[in-house]
């Protein structure tokens, strides 16, 4: 294969970038295949080859975004080191990288919520995950749930237009987020 079509990004990625970069706008209504395939310069016979309906699209964005995160998730416990907090630090790191992304993470998951719930069992595993290895880890019984549910607030909250955090106020959060992570784990 020659080295330039190896570079040339899969025509799938590029309808679902085409997808998501429909949904950074807010135009969660307008996600059409049709839609699609005009933001991914493509024709709709070309968007349909490789997501079969308006469904199989929302489910592969889905499914892209948990991967997303499950990747984000271990690259940063590593990033964490041998320390004892290093999966609840690493929840929140992530949850500070993908606030910082201009659509957040949820965007593709509410769609998939409302137009296809079925597509959101791929998120219901991740967090059955993050769920059972903050339980392996946290001092106080129950910790760890409570701080997947504060940063899943915090992120859907965002998303749902329900406040409009930045700068410092953000990052006082985000700091009281690490120091409850630090506290999971025994010393």
């Amino acid at each position: 294969m020659s080295s330039a079509r190896s570079r040339r990004p899969d025509r799938a990625d590029i309808i679902l970038d085409a997808a998501e970069a429909l949904l950074r706008r807010s135009e969660h209504r307008s996600l059409t295949i049709d839609a699609v395939a005009a933001e991914a310069g493509l024709s709709k016979g070309g968007v349909l080859h490789h997501y079969a309906s308006k469904d199989a699209l929302i489910c592969a964005l889905a499914a892209r975004k948990v991967e997303r995160m499950r990747t984000g998730i271990a690259e940063q416990v590593v990033a964490q080191g041998d320390a004892p907090a290093a999966i609840p630090l690493a929840a929140v790191a992530l949850a500070r990288e993908l606030y910082a992304e201009e659509c957040g993470f949820p965007d593709a998951l509410l769609l998939a919520a409302v137009e296809n719930p079925e597509a959101l069992a791929g998120f219901r595993a991740f967090m059955d995950e993050r769920f059972a290895q903050l339980a392996s880890v946290e001092g106080r019984p129950g910790a760890g749930g409570v701080l997947v549910c504060a940063v899943l607030g915090l992120m859907l909250g965002r998303s749902l237009g329900f406040h409009q955090i930045e700068g410092a106020e953000l990052e006082r959060l985000f700091g009281a987020l690490e120091v409850q992570a630090r506290e999971l784990s025994p010393a």
